[in-house]
């Protein structure tokens, strides 16, 4: 009895310090993939560029080495003006819907929750669609669009704490139902709006836009990017321990000291601002949210840090990977991202749905 009781503690130590270990060597592997893949990626299109030649350009304008130029100035243009910002907007917008869609599965407690589920995407989608179609002036495109879908995705974040607020608690259920409700609403104004707009150009780049697309981007809309996607990290990360005990059950939590309700608004907010940023720049992505996170989980397991840093390199390097396949499959047409996310992600889904029918809900 005293021997077992001894040995457990030793054994428990020995597989927390090799899952630690398998999972640093994990973050390690994936970060030196992404860095690969973003080369990769920045030099892939109709016009090819190959990644020693990317990766002096890069070098060239961040730290002035080389100084000699060996390049031409068509492919400098391409690179660091076009692609390196737009391979950068596509980590940055990915690892945010990832980092995103593992906290609402835990807030939800929905394995099937993803960023869509808020009503935000759609809020943000109608703020974006009045602008195209009804925007006075093309001179400020960039910043008026992005204004635009950003206070689409604050009105449908503050009409989501109503409904769910509404004569009662702030819960999993309510927030569920309030999210699938406030999409419907803001998905039904932005047809309208399609609807009643006579400009067929525009009608088109709505619907484009729709389904995703990294082409506006631009080092502006990176570095903004950049700020909400790090912002959103570090109060995941602070919010992780709280999320663990959220996970375990609302009397676990209150048992641990943890309030769920205040932690779900909380969380709720952060993910409602990243949302809405990385819409607003990107337009309405799928499936990102709802499958990455269930990889990261099956990859490392563990605990809500794990999760979330695994589930935005994970993010980061699938959604570079979708725009490089959007970019040049039918080049020089450019597919709209969400189309490759949804060819990639449907498949998915529907083995992790099999994989529940098996199991039972996690």
């Amino acid at each position: 009895m005293t021997a077992t009781l001894t040995i457990e503690p030793i054994v428990d130590d020995l597989d927390h310090a090799r899952h630690r270990l398998r999972t640093l060597l994990l973050t390690g592997g994936l970060g030196v993939a992404l860095l690969i893949t973003l080369l990769i990626a920045a030099g892939s299109g109709p016009v090819a560029v190959p990644p020693g030649t990317v990766a002096r350009i890069i070098g060239h304008h961040t730290v002035g080495h080389p100084v000699a130029v060996d390049w031409t100035s068509a492919q400098d243009s391409i690179v660091w003006l076009v692609r390196v910002p737009r391979v950068l907007l596509g980590a940055l917008v990915g690892a945010a819907l990832a980092i995103t869609g593992a906290v609402l599965q835990t807030i939800v407690r929905n394995v099937l929750a993803d960023p869509h589920i808020l009503g935000v995407t759609s809020g943000a989608s109608t703020g974006a669609a009045v602008y195209l179609l009804f925007g006075i002036t093309a001179a400020t495109t960039t910043t008026a669009l992005t204004a635009s879908a950003f206070l689409g995705a604050l009105a449908a974040t503050a009409l989501l704490f109503t409904i769910s607020r509404m004569n009662g608690q702030l819960t999993s259920l309510r927030l569920l139902l309030g999210g699938v409700t406030i999409g419907y609403i803001f998905s039904a104004a932005t047809s309208f709006l399609i609807f009643a707009s006579d400009q067929a150009e525009g009608a088109r780049t709505v619907l484009f836009w729709l389904l995703g697309s990294l082409a506006p981007a631009n080092w502006t809309s990176v570095a903004t990017t950049v700020t909400v996607v790090t912002a959103t990290l570090i109060a995941v990360l602070l919010l992780a321990p709280r999320l663990d005990a959220l996970a375990a059950g609302d009397d676990t939590a209150r048992t641990l000291g943890v309030a769920p309700n205040r932690i779900r608004l909380l969380a709720l907010i952060v993910v409602a601002l990243a949302v809405g940023a990385v819409v607003a720049v990107a337009g309405a992505i799928g499936f990102v949210g709802l499958i990455v996170p269930h990889v990261a989980r099956l990859c490392t397991g563990g605990t809500h840090r794990q999760v979330v840093v695994i589930s935005a390199l994970l993010g980061a390097l699938f959604l570079v990977i979708a725009d490089v396949a959007a970019r040049t499959v039918f080049a020089p047409r450019e597919l709209p991202l969400g189309i490759v996310t949804a060819a990639v992600g449907a498949p998915l889904l529907l083995i992790l749905i099999r994989r529940l029918r098996a199991t039972g809900p996690a």
